[in-house]
């Protein structure tokens, strides 16, 4: 794929993630692994140094995928291009909801816009969370054995995991703590 192709792909992407940058992991794993650009380990890699860095997800992704295919150069188009449709649709509507927004047509949009952005984010958190956390065997029939229950999770993550939760919501520990623990985790048992 060509930097200009690679650079249409992702404002098609910034075109069509509705409710966030979350929402563009679905659009991001289903062009640019499906494409084969990236491995679905590259890119699982991507979604949580994109996840545990600052800023919006989607820019992030953009960023690192067209750095990482490209350059520099790659990694700022990527970035202005996922970003231009949110900015040309932005001026959009600020031009015209004043004028709509009691009207019943935008009203009952909006009012379905949130049920499907919800559903558009939880794909990629159980995709993530399986990933991360599941190794699905070569055979499926390796699961009708006790042993292949036992190997079917990665039971060290998934410790750790329950520990973090524990800390995050329990003990109410900052995020950027559960986030250093999760960069160390990965560093020492990766």
């Amino acid at each position: 794929m060509s930097l200009l192709a690679l650079c249409f792909t992702f404002f098609y992407i910034g075109l069509f993630t509705i409710g966030g940058g979350v929402v563009a992991i679905t659009l991001m794993q289903q062009t640019i692994v499906a494409r084969g650009l990236i491995t679905p380990d590259q890119f699982y890699n991507m979604v949580a140094i994109s996840e545990s860095t600052p800023g919006p997800i989607g820019i992030n992704m953009a960023t690192y995928i067209g750095y990482n295919l490209y350059g520099i150069p790659g990694g700022i188009l990527t970035s202005i291009f996922e970003a231009m449709p949110s900015i040309i649709i932005i001026l959009i509507i600020a031009r015209f909801l004043q004028k709509f927004h009691e009207n019943p047509f935008v009203k009952g949009s909006l009012a379905f816009l949130r049920p499907v952005t919800t559903g558009l984010i939880l794909v990629p958190a159980v995709q993530v969370f399986i990933f991360a956390l599941v190794k699905v065997p070569a055979e499926w029939g390796a699961l009708l054995t006790i042993d292949g229950w036992k190997n079917l999770f990665d039971w060290i993550s998934l410790a750790f995991y329950a520990v973090c939760a524990f800390l995050l919501f329990k003990l109410k520990a900052h995020p950027i703590l559960i986030i250093v623990l999760g960069a160390v985790f990965g560093v020492l048992y990766f």
